[in-house]
Formats: C-alpha cells, structure tokens, sequence
C-alpha cells in the first residue's frame, strides 16, 4: 500500500490554487528609445514589474522606427515596443496593454502620442483623462482604444 505523504499533498495543492500563469515566462518586448532619454527606462522597469522581459535598445532614429511600424506622425511618442505582433507607442499603462493582447484586434498597435504627465515613467499628477489610440492601417487614420 503507497502511503502519500502530507508533504506531497501539501504540495499538490499549492500548484493546483496558484492563479495561472504563475509559471509562465515573462513575454519578451523589445523598447526602442532615444540614448538620452531617461523617462524610457522608467516605463521599462513598469513593464518589466507587470511581467514583461524588456530588451532596451537605443536609437538615434526612432522617427525611422515610426515610420518601418507604420505610425502616422501625430501618434509618434516618447518611444516604440514591439510585443506579440503589436507595436505599443509612448507610456502607456498595463491595462490597456493587456486589453490589446487579450482582444487581439486588427490593427497595429497602440499609442499615446507625446509624453504627457502621470503616466508609468512620466511621473506626476494627471490632469484628467488621456486617451490611448488605435493604430489602424491606413495613413492618417485614428480612433480611441480607451481611456486611462
């Protein structure tokens, strides 16, 4: 007769309640920035706090970037992420990240254009509401993903 021991239930049960994804790899992003701006790696530490494994890489020709990802020049931002088929432009915060890669819509990615204050990496009060945009195939068109 196997006899199981309290120390194999205990953990048994530990790996059954852990929430999923406890075991899963960070999901590697690659972050474009300007080599002097520092306000990108402070977004950089946010993401890599939220579960991402971020590989920096600093370019002196990020509108060159922006323009290979196909981002109209008034979406331009603080920096570029490329992560799971998306690009992801400036400071934008965890939960419409996830959003994006939760609903996987069909477009390029997000963006929240310039480098606006109270943000992961842009410390300070929020003003109010900022908008997230869509990236949409197609020059010059634009539409709200969400609000943060």
């Amino acid at each position: 007769m196997n006899k199981i021991s309290r120390r194999s239930v205990l953990i048994a049960s530990a790996t059954v309640c852990l929430p999923p994804g406890v075991f899963a790899q960070p999901m590697p992003v690659k972050l474009y920035k300007d080599p002097n701006c520092p306000c990108c790696e402070g977004h950089a530490a946010y993401l890599t706090n939220n579960g991402f494994a971020v590989e920096i890489i600093p370019t002196i020709d990020l509108l060159a970037k922006f323009s290979e990802a196909q981002v109209p020049s008034q979406l331009n931002g603080c920096h570029l992420i490329e992560m799971d088929g998306y690009v992801v432009i400036g400071h934008v915060p965890i939960e419409p990240i996830r959003k994006l890669l939760a609903e996987r819509p069909n477009i390029i990615g997000v963006s929240i254009p310039g480098m606006p204050v109270g943000l992961p990496g842009m410390e300070g009060p929020r003003s109010g509401p900022i908008a997230v945009y869509e990236i949409v195939p197609g020059a010059g068109r634009t539409r709200v993903f969400t609000n943060v």
